[in-house]
């Protein structure tokens, strides 16, 4: 059976469009406004002791050469993890951790990942775990790291990188909550990362088609009997 496109058939198809999408619509102004009233601050989660820089003590400490063999190195650093100074050393083998005076691999245990994560912080640790990789709360950093859970009002929760022992970025109920409406926001419910994704390319041209059929049924809503107090003004005059 032959389909026919009459104006009833797309009067249909646009209601029922237009009320998916009008949900949506009202999903995008309810989130944005929450959005817009969280406090930026608390939404930003890079604040917190841990992220200041600390000052790196020099005296005694070995010769970098001496720690490398000699190897050629991408990058040194030289920084104060929880108060020990430590190179940072990346090369072909990837990067890895020194103690500066000692020259012995230093590992991101769960005791220097909360040293790292406590640093100007008062509240308790409540808990730690290893993650393999990033979760939805860390999703902008790689590579495996420890999350240390604090017992504070925001359950914060800081992430300390298993690899550098960098303090990664901390996250509270405010950003989790700021988060959620993120995701609702840019229909991004996989990853929350991104507005281009195919379900809002998707709804983009359900707008646009939604207005071009809209204009369509506005014209053929219309008669020319609607128009007969138009032409009697003109008469009149």
């Amino acid at each position: 059976m032959a389909i026919r496109f009459s104006p009833l058939l797309f009067r249909r198809i646009h209601k029922w469009v237009g009320l998916v999408l009008g949900l949506q619509f009202v999903l995008w102004t309810l989130s944005g406004s929450m959005m817009a009233l969280l406090d930026a601050d608390a939404v930003g989660g890079h604040g917190g002791g841990a992220m200041h820089v600390m000052p790196v003590a020099t005296d005694g400490l070995a010769d970098p050469a001496r720690i490398t063999g000699g190897r050629p190195v991408q990058a040194l650093v030289l920084r104060d993890i929880a108060g020990q100074p430590t190179y940072e050393i990346s090369d072909a083998a990837g990067t890895r951790l020194v103690d500066a005076a000692t020259g012995r691999p230093v590992r991101v245990d769960r005791a220097l990942a909360e040293a790292v994560a406590s640093h100007g912080v008062a509240d308790p640790v409540v808990g730690a775990a290893l993650l393999d990789h990033a979760n939805l709360e860390a999703r902008d950093h790689d590579g495996p790291m420890w999350r240390i859970d604090f017992g504070d009002a925001a359950h914060s929760s800081a992430y300390v990188s298993a690899t550098t022992g960098r303090h990664l970025v901390t996250r509270g109920d405010t950003w989790r909550t700021w988060d959620f409406f993120w995701m609702l926001h840019n229909m991004d419910y996989v990853s929350r990362s991104s507005f281009n994704h195919p379900l809002i390319i998707f709804v983009a041209f359900g707008v646009l088609w939604l207005s071009g059929t809209g204009f369509y049924l506005l014209f053929k809503s219309f008669r020319s009997a609607d128009f007969r107090w138009v032409l009697r003004r003109k008469k009149m005059r």
